[in-house]
């Protein structure tokens, strides 16, 4: 307390609510420095008229004079106040000029009887904002001694008075200046105490606005750096809140989801908020996203309030997309694994017998004498023969233990010669007899880069992408583009083949990379679960896009390799890719 009596200047510098700031405090000063202009004027208005309409001995000339000497110093401070940055001196300038107006005033108003005592107390009051306590109280006793000298020297005649009659009261003089001077002491007393403590609450005040501001930014900073998506509702539900994890795994911006029902914004039921967290699986579509669709762990909460209750909801969601893909893919992977080494064992047995049958129906051929329609049928025997020895070959090699050269590789010449064949083999892949009618298939290159060294087996690699582009040519037997592209992101090289053909419903892409799941006729269905065998081998990762009647996107993205350059291969690579192929011979 004693440092806000003794230097309000520390008030100031802590934020006191005299002046703040300096700025704030020097436009203060400015408004008194123009407000006094407004009080003379109506202190002139009001005595002109009593000198005009009633009984007195006011000399007009010498109050207006006066008043016309305050106006020029009001002027005068109005100027100094826009020119004077110096608060201090601003302050003593105000108060020292507003103590001489006021003699002037009471002087010019015939000392005794003047009406405008009261500026004292005004200016004592002033001061007491303004200044410490202990000038203040100076303030108050150069008030007083002012005052008494207008008294004094106008009871000893020695400057003019307006009143006889007060000559012949000078007896009570004596305690008229006592009680004025305990009226200014206590009034600068009182009014310093209460500009004191007023002070010293605002301080309070602006500290513990500080302190709640600053809670208040720690709170939204909390809400806007925790990595998982955090969405608040009102009761209608209607989202009143986004952070940017939330806009982020949404793929929309805050402006676009504010005032929207939540409920809008996703495709399942969301869980149902209680006192205590509710929480389920929703999906939500992602307009701006590589995924259409994104799978989310949705906590519901209520947002309450003490004494008000619950005002709304609290949504928070982490992305389960890629763990849920990955579950799939193990569970896929662990089905493939049982089904093929059932499906090996089995294999094996058909393909005796099956040998057998061919080699017995070869011999009856050729030691009989057949018709034509018997002819005809020992050829479709002989015919699916074969044909079925080729599908248990082509499951056998997906089934056996394959083994890779992995060196470094450039994926850019690779693809461009798997592309180069497919281009010169595009006829040959339509089953259509009518070459002439045959529709057009355009092969489009997008390569963004010239360079994309991998550590892989360059010749399963052409399997990988032969495959895959010529599932995507018959993909579109009225013809289309093919589309394939290679770029580079920050830790690995996509390339990916998009086709404009029919395009495969959902339920299709789940089970696309299983044995025996094709949708092309003569197709075996080993041909993609091939590719997935080899992607997985390579360490690499394959997704599909598609839609019924939008065409599929195959995408493959490859580690970039340690050494990009492929032109030196270090001892530690050869024990890298010793690791990779699990301790297996690097060629085979």
């Amino acid at each position: 307390m004693q440092q806000f009596e003794d230097n309000p200047g520390v008030a100031m510098d802590r934020g006191a609510s005299i002046a703040p700031q300096p700025a704030y405090e020097h436009s203060w000063l400015i408004w008194l420095a123009k407000v006094r202009i407004l009080i003379l004027t109506f202190l002139l208005g009001i005595e002109l008229a009593v000198i005009n309409f009633t009984s007195t001995s006011i000399n007009r000339r010498q109050f207006v004079a006066a008043i016309a000497f305050c106006y020029a110093i009001s002027a005068f401070l109005v100027y100094v106040a826009s020119q004077l940055r110096d608060s201090v001196s601003h302050r003593w300038v105000q108060i020292a000029t507003d103590l001489g107006m006021a003699t002037l005033l009471v002087y010019a108003t015939g000392a005794f009887d003047s009406p405008f005592y009261f500026l004292y107390p005004l200016i004592i009051i002033n001061a007491s904002i303004l200044l410490s306590r202990r000038w203040a109280l100076l303030v108050a006793v150069s008030a007083f001694i002012l005052h008494a000298t207008i008294l004094e020297l106008s009871s000893l005649d020695w400057i003019l008075h307006s009143d006889s009659q007060s000559r012949s009261a000078l007896i009570s003089l004596q305690a008229t200046l006592v009680i004025n001077f305990v009226a200014y002491m206590a009034i600068a007393y009182l009014a310093s105490r209460l500009s004191t403590r007023l002070r010293q609450v605002d301080v309070e005040l602006k500290d513990a606005s500080g302190a709640l501001q600053d809670l208040q930014a720690q709170h939204e900073h909390i809400i806007q750096s925790i990595s998982s998506g955090l969405i608040t509702t009102d009761i209608a539900g209607h989202v009143t809140l986004v952070n940017p994890a939330a806009e982020l795994l949404l793929e929309r911006y805050a402006s676009e989801l504010v005032g929207k029902q939540i409920a809008a914004l996703f495709l399942d039921r969301l869980p149902a908020p209680t006192s205590s967290s509710a929480h389920s699986e929703v999906r939500a579509s992602c307009p701006r996203g590589r995924r259409r669709q994104k799978t989310f762990r949705m906590t519901a909460t209520s947002l309450t309030v003490p004494g008000r209750g619950a005002v709304g909801f609290v949504y928070n969601f982490d992305d389960l997309t890629e763990m849920r893909r990955l579950e799939r893919e193990v569970r896929l992977s662990d089905r493939l694994a049982a089904v093929g080494r059932m499906a090996a064992a089995i294999a094996h047995e058909i393909r005796n017998p099956l040998s057998s049958i061919a080699g017995s129906v070869r011999v009856l051929s050729d030691v009989a004498v057949l018709n034509d329609e018997e002819k005809m049928l020992v050829n479709i025997v002989n015919r699916e023969s074969e044909r079925l020895n080729t599908i248990i070959s082509n499951f056998l090699s997906y089934t056996r233990e394959k083994q890779y050269e992995f060196v470094y590789v450039n994926l850019v010449p690779v693809l461009e010669e798997t592309l180069k064949l497919l281009e010169n083999r595009l006829p040959s892949l339509d089953r259509r007899t009518d070459n002439a009618d045959r529709p057009q298939i355009s092969l489009v290159r997008k390569f963004e880069i010239s360079e994309a060294y991998t550590l892989a087996d360059a010749d399963r690699l052409k399997q990988v992408f032969w495959n895959i582009a010529e599932n995507a040519v018959r993909a579109m037997p009225d013809g289309g583009t093919l589309t394939v592209t290679v770029r580079a992101t920050e830790s690995h090289f996509v390339v990916s083949f998009n086709d404009t053909g029919k395009g495969m419903p959902k339920n299709q892409i789940d089970k696309i990379f299983e044995p025996f799941q094709s949708d092309f006729d003569g197709g075996t269905g080993l041909g993609l679960a091939i590719v997935y065998q080899i992607v997985q081998a390579h360490d690499a990762k394959i997704s599909v896009r598609s839609g019924p009647g939008e065409g599929a996107d195959f995408i493959l993205q490859f580690k970039r390799a340690a050494d990009e350059s492929g032109t030196e291969e270090k001892e530690g690579d050869d024990i890298a890719v010793l690791a990779a192929t699990g301790g297996k011979a690097l060629h085979g």
